[in-house]
This record gives structure tokens, C-alpha cells and sequence, in this order.
């Protein structure tokens, strides 16, 4: 009995034409995304990163996002090939999606009275983010926080009450009081900061 060959799939049509800045950002984009989702370890995320950054043909990006949900031939819209196409666009450029908070090329704050879940992620594109915990309801003894900055900056305040945990690549952490117990609720903080910052401080400082 022979092993039966099977061909290989078509080449999409118009996958070695040249990417667009745009699109570079879309799959940094997505990137990101799973690495807030676990998807991604942070030395994977920094591989695939420089590499979408020398990407120049629409294959190039398809390798290097091949294994993540979503993936998919982005060129743009041309002469039918009968190959699918799909863009990958935010579900939502900025504001609150579930347990995220998202700034996509913009700014956004999360402040006031509000429940922050057990487990909560902050994903900044080329934006900023303000992180005001001082007010909220924890939901869990220990709240883990993870934060991804991509030429961002994200500030997190915590209140004074809680015991502040950090870890991962350009966290940083400028906190002068001291005021809780071994029996206090934990906020862990773990991010990665590429070309950008991540900062937890126990008050906010007006520019």
C-alpha cells in the first residue's frame, strides 16, 4: 500500500507583494495579543517582533503568525485569486473589552470606584495607559495584572493597603508607603515593555 501524496497547497496569489507600515501593525497587533493571552513566551514575542519589523512580503508576515488564532493571507484587495483574505482590525481601537483595556494608537484611563477581576489584562499600541486601582473592589486575595507596552507608557496606582508584586521586562515600581500587612490582598504586576515603560506608584503625579 503506497502513502498517498497529497499536494501541497497553492501559493495565495499576491502573498510576495511588498506590506505597508499598516500592516506590519496589524500583526504586532496580534502578537501582542497573545502574548497577553499566554499564547506567546516573551523571548517569543521579542524574536517575532524584529521580525515583523523586517518583514517585507505578505508570506513573510504569514510565517510568523502562521500558529495564532486569526491567522490568515492579509493582502489587500485586488484581482480575484479565489485564495481567502482576511484583514486582521481591532474589535475595538480603545476602551474595555471583558477583562482587557486596550489603547490602540491612543490614550486611555480606567479610574473611580469599579470590580477588578481576579485576572485583568492592559494590552498599549503606541498609546498610553492610566491604571487607577486606588478605588477598586478586588474580586480575588491575589489579582494578577499583566501588561504589555509597546512604545507606551502604562502607570499603574495602587492603593496604600495592598502588597505590590512586579515582575517581567521594563516594570519598574516607585512606591513609598508601606502600610500593608502580611495579610494583605496581592496585586501581582507582570509586563513586558517594549521600547516603552511600565510604572506602579502608590500615588498619581500630574505633569
Amino acid at each position: 500500500m503506497t502513502v498517498e501524496q497529497r499536494p501541497r497547497p497553492a501559493q495565495p496569489a499576491g502573498s510576495s507583494l511588498r506590506v505597508s507600515d499598516r500592516d506590519r501593525d496589524e500583526r504586532l497587533v496580534r502578537l501582542h495579543t497573545a502574548f497577553a493571552e499566554g499564547r506567546l513566551t516573551e523571548a517569543e514575542l521579542d524574536e517575532r517582533i524584529d521580525l515583523v519589523l523586517a518583514a517585507r512580503t505578505y508570506a513573510d508576515l504569514d510565517r510568523l503568525t502562521a500558529d495564532l488564532p486569526g491567522a490568515g493571507w492579509t493582502a489587500p484587495d485586488g484581482p480575484a485569486s479565489g485564495a481567502p483574505r482576511a484583514r486582521v482590525v481591532p474589535a475595538q481601537r480603545t476602551g474595555l473589552v471583558g477583562r482587557w483595556q486596550m489603547a490602540y494608537k491612543s490614550s486611555v484611563r480606567r479610574t473611580g470606584r469599579w470590580r477588578l477581576p481576579e485576572r485583568y489584562t492592559v494590552v498599549a499600541y503606541k498609546g498610553g495607559c492610566l491604571l487607577d486601582l486606588r478605588s477598586v473592589e478586588l474580586s480575588s486575595a491575589v489579582t494578577v495584572v499583566r501588561v504589555v507596552a509597546y512604545k507606551s507608557n502604562v502607570d499603574i496606582v495602587v492603593p496604600p493597603n495592598v502588597r505590590l508584586e512586579i515582575s517581567g521586562l521594563g516594570v519598574s515600581a516607585d512606591v513609598h508607603t508601606a502600610a500593608a500587612g502580611p495579610d494583605a490582598p496581592v496585586v501581582r504586576v507582570h509586563g513586558i515593555a517594549y521600547k516603552g515603560s511600565i510604572e506602579a506608584k502608590d500615588q498619581l503625579r500630574l505633569a
